[in-house]
């Protein structure tokens, strides 16, 4: 099955173009302006309705029955895609990437720091997430240390050059706060935060004073007005407590992840820590393909406890081959599928995880397939959301109002006389000999 992703150049910031739209047509646009007019025809809902959907200026500017925008008497809709054989959903959005180390799982050593290798594998990783769905990313980079603040001015760049086609965040993480040793950390977040990086974290379970860890990064949040994400196993349920206590009332907001360690504590204990967490509004960002931090825990957070909290849990996909997770594929649909097939989410509740919560715990604005939400849109080879999530090899993604990437899937079978004589669905360019 064929999976074709633009390719970024090294050393450069172009512009990317998007993929030439097959269907119907092509958008068109520099991706710096209100894109031209979309129409996406016959699409299918999770309700199950066939509908027209047509986009202007970024959004979603009229939805329809199957033929009513097309007719005559109708503004002209510009270009047009067909979507009668897709399911038509919300984007994703990643809440939980490491561009800075993604892609190194094949080099020889630990991942390079090369400033112009590190925005070729951020580009490449965003373009590959892009693919799958996800329209926003948030990224968090290592500040300090022997990289100093190349690898996020690296992130940066390839932030600009992404403009258009993606929404790139930038996360700083220094390693350590507190104490003689924190002094420099701590001015470097600072620094990272005059520089570009718009949210704050890191991980306070490798300082030698994790409580005082999140309260510097929660006083240089309060003084820029940035969100705040914060890596953490959550094994320690009263340090996770002072945490969501800290972090309570704080706008515009603080997610914590992986927060895998909830699902060994003891049920009564880990009932206590989700009711401390909703109360404090934190969002926890859970990682069904695996950790990102290089250890060898393993597991995810406990997402239906959580939700019976009142805690916005929010999906993401951690490593994408690095040494990490050297299978990584930085999949949305993959994350939810996982939710589903092995931590008893509805399917519904799951794509909420990968889609609606991620929007929110990264501070956008919600998306329907209705008149007036942001043309933010994941269109699907299938009919249902279950198929969706089993088999999800042909997309088309819409960001800002027009076509961005685009992944088509062939499947071939010979000519058999079981399927002409059960009548069974059938792809194909020819015979498979």
């Amino acid at each position: 099955m064929p999976d074709s992703q633009p390719q970024p150049q090294p050393h450069s910031e172009p512009q990317p173009q998007p993929p030439h739209s097959s269907a119907s047509g092509s958008s068109e646009g520099s991706g710096q302006g209100d894109p031209a007019s979309l129409l996406l025809c016959g699409a299918r809902l999770t309700d199950g309705r066939t509908v027209d959907v047509r986009l202007g200026g970024g959004r979603i500017e009229a939805v329809g029955t199957a033929g009513s925008l097309a007719v005559g008497g109708t503004r002209a809709c510009g270009a047009r895609v067909d979507l009668s054989s897709y399911l038509l959903l919300p984007a994703p959005a990643e809440p939980h990437a490491h561009g800075d180390t993604a892609l190194s799982a094949d080099a020889d050593g630990p991942a390079s720091h090369d400033p112009h290798d590190v925005q070729r594998r951020a580009t490449e990783a965003a373009l590959l997430q892009l693919g799958h769905g996800a329209t926003a990313l948030r990224a968090h980079v290592r500040v300090g240390d022997v990289q100093g603040l190349g690898a996020l001015a690296a992130l940066l760049q390839a932030r600009r050059s992404l403009r258009g086609l993606t929404e790139l965040t930038a996360v700083a993480m220094p390693r350590v706060l507190t104490g003689v040793a924190g002094a420099e950390g701590l001015a470097m977040l600072r620094d990272a935060v005059k520089m570009g990086a718009s949210v704050v974290g890191g991980c306070p379970d490798v300082d030698p004073d994790p409580t005082g860890y999140v309260e510097a990064v929660l006083e240089v949040a309060s003084e820029h007005g940035c969100p705040v994400d914060l890596h953490t196993d959550a094994t320690d349920p009263a340090r996770l407590a002072r945490f969501a206590a800290m972090a309570g009332g704080l706008r515009p907001g603080v997610a914590l992840g992986p927060c895998g360690g909830l699902a060994r504590l003891p049920t009564e204990t880990a009932h206590r820590t989700a009711d401390q967490l909703a109360a404090a509004g934190v969002t926890v960002v859970c990682l069904p393909q695996g950790v990102c931090d290089g250890t060898d825990r393993r597991g995810t957070a406990p997402v239906r406890l959580l939700r019976a909290a009142g805690v916005r849990v929010a999906a993401g996909s951690g490593a994408l081959r690095d040494v990490s997770n050297p299978v990584g594929r930085g999949d949305p649909l993959e994350a939810a599928y996982l939710l589903a097939s092995r931590y008893g989410l509805r399917p519904e509740e799951a794509y909420d995880a990968v889609s609606t919560s991620a929007r929110a715990a990264l501070g956008l604005p919600e998306v329907r397939v209705e008149a007036g939400f942001p043309a933010e849109l994941l269109a699907v080879r299938g009919d249902r959301l279950t198929g969706a999530l089993s088999l999800a090899y042909s997309r088309i993604v819409v960001h800002r109002g027009r076509v961005v990437a685009r992944t088509s899937a062939v499947r071939e079978y010979c000519n058999t006389a079981a399927t002409a004589e059960l009548g069974l669905p059938r792809q194909g360019r020819g015979e498979v000999s």
